[in-house]
């Protein structure tokens, strides 16, 4: 997870870009022949998509986009800690 690249995938895409590009690396991740450093890959792109979309919704549901994406951030750093 890196959060300037968050940030910067949700000010510049709409919710709907994000969701549809995470639809195509989730099929693209279920082709057998995919090497497991690409996974890996694909696994770090999804995480950043799918964190820029929940940093909109906070930032939608009223919350300052700061405060969005350092709350995105603790939470992904606190369910790994646990």
């Amino acid at each position: 997870m890196k959060l300037p690249v968050i940030r910067h995938i949700q000010r510049n895409n709409s919710v709907a870009q994000i969701e549809n590009c995470i639809e195509v690396l989730e099929s693209y991740s279920e082709y057998n022949r995919i090497a497991d450093d690409e996974l890996d890959v694909i696994g770090e792109l999804i995480t950043n998509l799918c964190g820029a979309v929940e940093v909109h919704k906070m930032i939608e549901d009223g919350m300052p986009e700061r405060d969005a994406a350092n709350y995105f951030a603790q939470k992904v750093l606190g369910s790994i800690d646990r």
